[in-house]
């Protein structure tokens, strides 16, 4: 794990729950046990997972997000959540929404019905750009390509990935790290709901694809310190992304 002083970086936290089907006051109450039990220190990036009130549901039940921007008093909270008939992912901080992603790439293989999203975002965390992602974005190198243009050097990607294809999950964050040379951390739900099994595995992986700290099956979190001089420093050394024909 990486550790340096905030001026140079940002705390980030990834929690990793068994979302209860359809149940937004249980997994909240999740949330809230998870948040207390990792302590975050102040102005924390903490990253929850994609539809983290609900589950991967094409029902007609939306949130606010008040209940989770009411979480982020002194931190950073992103959150997926569904919206106005899109999947979304809101950034909280200190009490109000400051940034909203919505979904570009539709996993309609798996029934997913809703309005996709059209652009790519990029929004100032402490000294760090962080581009959200989404589940099926994941499979997209053009869609973080796009972000690092506009600044991007960390990525939240957030998910509900089914364990059928935890071998993909795992392989894309490190490639979407690489290729980018840029922080992943990859926040996915465990457990089940009635259509997939949930195989967890959250983790924060760094520019040169070294995977810093991750979780395993169960409910819990991943938690590291990323240092942008180191970043900076690596893409200088190995100036990849300055070859790059756009």
């Amino acid at each position: 794990m990486v550790r340096t002083s905030y001026d140079a970086g940002v705390e980030i936290l990834g929690l990793q729950l068994d979302i209860v089907w359809e149940e937004k006051g249980a997994n909240l109450a999740k949330i809230r046990h998870l948040l207390t039990a990792a302590n975050p220190k102040p102005r924390t990036l903490v990253v929850l997972p994609e539809m983290c009130l609900t589950g991967f549901t094409m029902a007609d039940i939306e949130d606010t997000g008040e209940s989770l921007a009411e979480l982020s008093k002194g931190i950073r909270i992103l959150a997926g959540i569904k919206r106005n008939n899109r999947n979304e992912a809101v950034l909280f901080e200190n009490g109000r929404e400051v940034a909203r992603y919505a979904k570009i790439h539709s996993f309609k293989f798996a029934g997913e019905n809703v309005v996709a999203g059209t652009e790519p975002v990029v929004v100032d965390c402490g000294e760090f750009k962080l581009a959200p992602a989404i589940c099926y974005d994941l499979r997209f190198p053009e869609l973080f390509r796009a972000c690092v243009w506009r600044g991007a050097n960390l990525f939240a990607v957030i998910a509900n990935w089914p364990t059928e294809r935890l071998d993909h999950w795992l392989t894309l964050l490190k490639a979407r790290a690489i290729e980018n040379q840029a922080y992943v951390i990859g926040v996915n739900r465990c457990g089940r709901d009635p259509n997939f099994e949930y195989p967890g595995h959250s983790q924060v992986v760094n520019p040169s694809g070294e995977v810093l700290t991750e979780a395993g099956e169960d409910e819990g979190f991943v938690k590291a310190e990323l240092d942008l001089l180191e970043l900076q420093t690596y893409r200088q050394k190995f100036p990849v992304l300055k070859d790059h024909a756009r």
